[in-house]
């Protein structure tokens, strides 16, 4: 079973293919619209979207997709047979090739409600693509009691939290778990981020051809080789029983872990955003969350906006039992997050405020699988093998350019 985190790793975003659709309008001969889901790994929630679909006014089928989701719904949607509904996430090749619609006027009632940085992974030149359904997010984690009794505070830089991985390694504890790869998949994003840098700019430039980002990941080298990182756990990244086991005094894990982290430790542990480099930079989270969306190539696309607008605008409460429920999410919509129950307090109220503060997108729009790819294996080679961080990020740079050229012309 694949789980939400899935859309935090660096290659999850889907790679929808090319496809030119035809918006159509309502018809379809009564068959019912079909909604597609990628195989969650929590369980209840199969149960519980089929009970949201059986509730609407008019029939719906729900499929759940097990196994390549990605794959599976870039062919189906590419060969014409694909769902009227599904989730995705949002690159802008499929907004160029006119794959799926816009839904401006699905959210315009409620668009001030979602978050702001949850929101903007699921819009491509103002408009909106996807219905965010639910946040994921990550963070880092760290004992109370190991911090206290090691006479460290919980670090607000990155030199801080470096000195405090190297203070707090003794005996068979290690300072920090970032995964088995030394950080490579997970903080590639947050370390340009600390630096006040990004993947892309605003206006479609390189975010990161600037030598602060050097600096940036020369930190994670300086993690890496300084052997405060526990690496080769059984257990990676996601989940978080290298933490809650003692085998580290401070882990960078997810939200969802929140749970079984106050199971075994009670109230001893806290959270923060990954810290700032510098007076230039902020604290950061990276966030990640599946949007609603419709095949331009449906032959109901107004039937299938509606739908679209009564489950993921109007349905309130099925929207908090979708994030709530079945594992822990956070709702895209302010007035939600604000009111559960389940994120009033501890870890969870301040997952919800780095959120509103200091969220950024794992896989904006416009970068691009290659850019992706390129980035992460940079990153690898700089804190793995200690490569010039110059010299990989020139070539990342002019591999991203030329991407952006691709598609902004």
């Amino acid at each position: 079973m694949i789980s939400r985190r899935r859309l935090l790793s660096a290659g999850a975003a889907t790679a929808l293919l090319a496809a030119c659709g035809s918006n159509t309008g309502r018809g379809g001969g009564g068959q019912a619209l079909r909604q597609w889901y990628h195989a969650y790994g929590e369980p209840g929630v199969q149960q519980a979207v089929e009970r949201y679909a059986k509730s609407y006014i008019a029939p719906v089928e729900v499929q759940w997709n097990p196994g390549d989701y990605d794959s599976k719904l870039a062919t189906s949607l590419l060969s014409g047979t694909g769902p009227d509904v599904f989730e995705s996430t949002l690159q802008v090749s499929a907004v160029r090739s006119g794959q799926i619609v816009p839904l401006d006027d699905v959210i315009s009632a409620a668009k001030d409600d979602f978050t702001a940085s949850i929101l903007a992974g699921h819009t491509v030149d103002g408009h909106v693509y996807g219905v965010p359904q639910a946040v994921d997010m990550q963070m880092l984690f760290y004992r109370k009691s190991m911090l206290e009794k090691a006479g460290v505070q919980p670090p607000s830089t990155v030199d801080e939290l470096v000195d405090a991985a190297r203070k707090l390694t003794t005996g068979g504890v290690k300072g920090l778990f970032a995964g088995n790869d030394g950080g490579v998949e997970v903080l590639g994003g947050p370390a340009l981020w600390s630096a006040g840098l990004d993947y892309v700019t605003p206006d479609h430039k390189v975010g990161f051809d600037d030598p602060a980002a050097s600096s940036a990941l020369a930190k994670l080298r300086q993690l890496y080789e300084g052997g405060s990182l526990l690496l080769g756990s059984v257990k990676d990244w996601a989940e978080p029983d290298a933490f809650t086991q003692g085998l580290v005094a401070m882990q960078w894990t997810g939200l969802w872990t929140v749970p079984a982290v106050q199971k075994a430790l009670g109230d001893d542990f806290g959270v923060l955003p990954w810290p700032k480099l510098n007076a230039a930079g902020r604290p950061s989270v990276p966030v990640g969350a599946y949007g609603s969306m419709v095949n331009a190539k449906s032959p109901r696309v107004n039937d299938a906006k509606d739908f679209v607008r009564w489950l993921w605008v109007e349905q309130t409460d099925y929207q908090e039992d979708f994030n709530l429920s079945y594992g822990f999410h956070i709702p895209p919509r302010k007035s939600l997050s604000e009111k559960a129950d389940k994120l009033k307090s501890g870890a969870a109220a301040d997952a919800v405020k780095f959120v509103r503060d200091n969220a950024k997108p794992s896989n904006p729009p416009d970068w691009t699988s290659a850019m992706r790819t390129s980035f992460k294996d940079a990153v690898a080679r700089i804190v793995r093998d200690g490569a010039n961080p110059d010299q990989e990020l020139k070539t990342v740079v002019s591999k991203v350019n030329d991407e952006l050229k691709r598609i902004y012309g």
